[in-house]
């Protein structure tokens, strides 16, 4: 079973393996630097469907589907789905797990979503309360923006600084035989909020809560930069990962070429996605489809995955309230041997 260390990170006795992954994205995400790495890639991003809604849903199935048959398992042989989403009441999640005869664990970390899932599936492995997990996220570009700002159709111009949401889904299984790479530690996060309210600037309101997690990652390991290849955000975008630098220098923590942010490659330079990509999908696709492919491969080793979330709603915006902020992170290791 787990150690629980001082502070918030958990080490696993029995690291469980990320027994295979998939990951579905959108006509956006495709034409990106990226595009030949996913899965499957959607011409349309209503999926064929006949909202936005019913295609992120249709993703999230196909990336489940593919996740299970890499991994050569049936829906029977999952304990436990644990699964979110942006929308409300985590609408996609819920809707895929009424499809399955199988115990539902619905979670809501905003981005930082499939970085809390995977936290929390290898925390039931090690604990010896399940064998199997499936364990996913999604978001949709279409979808957030009709629900946490105003619907594409009214034309708002953005400013510069705001991210695109990354139209995706990442699919894991979780479990004990087969995969090459395992979850070796999980470190839980904590609600920051410094008072920021422009629901458009996220990589802001999310670096401060990344930098507190790096930093008690690496205070509760005794580690630092040198322990890890690659430290790598969910979606900050390229203003956001400037800050977090700045941030952790601050602390003498200077990082380097180890630091990249998921949201920042996703979509390359290009100026029309803003400062890269948002939501749920942009760690969820590129850590499965590009993360450990690479760790595979023997180009990195050990990777520390922080998850980014910013805890608003359309709601609390409205109401001047500021955005609070948590990020979670996971250590991805490549099996010896």
């Amino acid at each position: 079973m787990a150690d629980k260390l001082t502070g918030q990170t958990l080490i696993y006795k029995n690291p469980p393996h990320i027994v295979s992954q998939a990951s579905v994205v959108g006509p956006e995400e495709g034409k990106g630097p990226f595009g030949k790495s996913f899965d499957l890639v959607y011409e349309d991003a209503k999926c064929g469907k006949q909202t936005w809604e019913k295609g992120e849903k249709k993703m999230v199935s196909d990336a489940i589907g593919l996740a299970l048959g890499k991994a050569s398992v049936s829906p029977s042989d999952i304990d436990f789905i644990i699964a979110g989403d942006l929308l409300d009441q985590i609408i996609t999640a819920n809707f895929i797990a009424r499809d399955y005869d199988i115990a539902f664990v619905g979670i809501y970390g905003a981005c930082s979503t499939m970085i809390e899932a995977l936290a929390l599936g290898s925390s039931y492995l090690d604990g010896g309360f399940a064998d199997c997990i499936l364990a996913f996220s999604s978001s949709h570009y279409q979808t957030a923006e009709r629900q946490y700002r105003t619907p594409l159709e009214y034309g708002n111009q953005y400013p510069p600084y705001k991210q695109w949401t990354v139209t995706g889904t990442g699919a894991y299984i979780l479990g004990w035989l087969g995969g090459q790479v395992w979850i070796t530690h999980s470190t839980f996060g904590k609600v920051l909020d410094l008072g920021i309210k422009d629901p458009n600037d996220m990589g802001s309101v999310m670096a401060p809560a990344a930098a507190d997690t790096i930093l008690q990652h690496f205070m509760d390991l005794s580690r630092g930069p040198q322990d890890y290849d690659l430290i790598l955000t969910g979606d900050l975008g390229r203003a956001g990962l400037d800050i977090l630098n700045s941030m952790l220098e601050e602390k003498n923590v200077k990082l380097g070429q180890k630091l990249n942010d998921c949201g920042a490659m996703i979509f390359g330079e290009d100026k029309k996605y803003g400062t890269g990509g948002s939501g749920c999908a942009a760690s969820a696709v590129i850590i499965g489809s590009v993360i450990i492919p690479k760790i595979i491969a023997g180009e990195l080793n050990r990777v520390l995955a922080v998850g980014t979330g910013a805890l608003l709603s359309s709601l609390s915006t409205l109401q001047n309230e500021s955005i609070p902020s948590i990020a979670h992170a996971v250590v991805i290791e490549k099996i010896p041997g």
